[in-house]
């Protein structure tokens, strides 16, 4: 039984900080995703060139969300999110004022814009540690809506990069992140409750539990399949139907909406009804609308509903996955969001530079989006195979006063 309110429960300052900060990384995270058509016409790239060129920053995001995890256990989460978003920035500035006219420069940049997705790693800790067990689905389900921030890059990028050039967008950037990185550091605080910092050995331990393996691969679905059609559906609707780079992304920015807005969602409803279950209805949906698309609809405006459903399932997947992490890993959640979110970025990069290449190769994106759509009929497979052990031992009654 829930002993308070959600909003007396925790530090609602740092919960909406925590979501900024996060919001706003990860519109520069997926920045080159709407900017690619541009971008690989001026520099005539290929299919695949486009793909690993969009895909870059989901690697290196999620190898740095490891780094990220380990400084938030050993700085605290505020500190370490403050020297991320600086090395953000300042690489900002590299890409406005430097000279990005080669293929190598891109991918270069690539790997610095990375550093904004591991915010991740520091988002949902700051948040997370504020909240009681039965308010962790929501907690984090708020704090990873800043999701949306990948639709704000879909929205105006193309636009602006129209109107004053593909390389000044990244300028154009520094203005939000300078408000956002003002409002963090006024008003996010760490939690008084936060475990001791660990020695680096112990972040290997966890790797030994079957379960962290098990949350890595559910999270590289549902996460992988969202942070993937967000850096690509630019490129695909674009190619696919012959829109424009600015319409592409609005419809891009349509379904990543779709996908962020109910991650909030995904976790209020694991938290009334249980993770397991939720988690496992949106395998069965994201699976089916991914199947759906990759027939190749003939129509441009079937296609957008199509992915903006297969969003809403992947967003509310997401969700669900960050309902039981905390409550499986809850001394561990820093090195965890660490290890899961990596999780989610390699199959984000998985993804993205699999539909360049399955449209190099041959000719459409049927065989990435299948492969894909093939992974989250996997994954449930998988989540049928634990739950019945789950809500027998970390998530029975006895242990935790949270739905499973």
């Amino acid at each position: 039984m829930k002993t308070t309110s959600f909003w007396k429960a925790g530090h609602t300052p740092t919960l909406l900080a925590s979501f900024f900060y996060f919001d706003l990384s990860f519109m520069v995270w997926v920045l080159l995703g709407p900017l690619a058509v541009q971008i690989s016409k001026d520099l005539a790239l290929t299919p695949a060139q486009k793909g690993l060129m969009v895909a870059t920053p989901l690697l290196a995001g999620a190898l740095l969300r490891i780094v990220m995890g380990v400084l938030v256990d050993h700085l605290k989460p505020k500190k370490a999110g403050a020297i991320g978003q600086v090395i953000v920035m300042s690489g900002l500035v590299w890409a406005w004022l430097g000279q990005l006219n080669s293929y190598e420069s891109m991918l270069t940049l690539g790997i610095l814009l990375g550093i904004a997705g591991a915010a991740f790693a520091v988002a949902l800790p700051l948040a997370s540690r504020w909240y009681p067990p039965e308010h962790q689905g929501t907690a984090l389900g708020i704090a990873g809506a800043g999701n949306s921030g990948t639709a704000f890059a879909a929205l105006f990028a193309p636009s602006l990069a129209l109107a004053f050039g593909w390389q000044n967008v990244f300028g154009f950037c520094l203005i939000p992140l300078g408000v956002a990185f003002l409002v963090y550091m006024i008003f996010a605080k760490d939690s008084p409750t936060a475990p001791p910092p660990k020695a680096m050995v112990e972040y290997l331990h966890v790797l030994k539990d079957k379960d962290a393996w098990w949350f890595m691969f559910f999270y590289s679905v549902t996460f992988g399949g969202f942070s993937g059609l967000a850096s690509s559906l630019t490129i695909y609707f674009n190619s696919q139907y012959g829109l424009s780079p600015v319409t592409a992304g609005y419809f891009t920015a349509a379904c990543v909406f779709a996908g962020s807005l109910v991650r909030p969602v995904g976790g209020i409803v694991a938290d009334r009804i249980g993770g397991i279950k939720t988690l496992s209805l949106m395998y069965v949906l994201a699976a089916l609308f991914l199947f759906i698309a990759s027939t190749g609809l003939q129509s441009y405006e079937l296609a957008l509903v199509v992915f903006v459903l297969a969003m809403l399932s992947l967003g509310t997947g997401n969700g669900a996955v960050f309902q039981l992490v905390p409550q499986r890993f809850r001394k561990e959640i820093g090195v965890m969001t660490g290890l899961v979110g990596m999780a989610g970025g390699i199959g984000g990069f998985y993804l993205a530079s699999s539909l360049g290449y399955s449209k190099q190769i041959t000719g459409s994106y049927q065989l990435g989006l299948t492969l894909f759509a093939s992974l989250a009929v996997l994954a449930l497979v998988g989540l049928t195979v634990v739950k019945g052990r789950w809500r027998t031992t970390w998530g029975s009654a006895s242990m935790t006063t949270a739905k499973i």
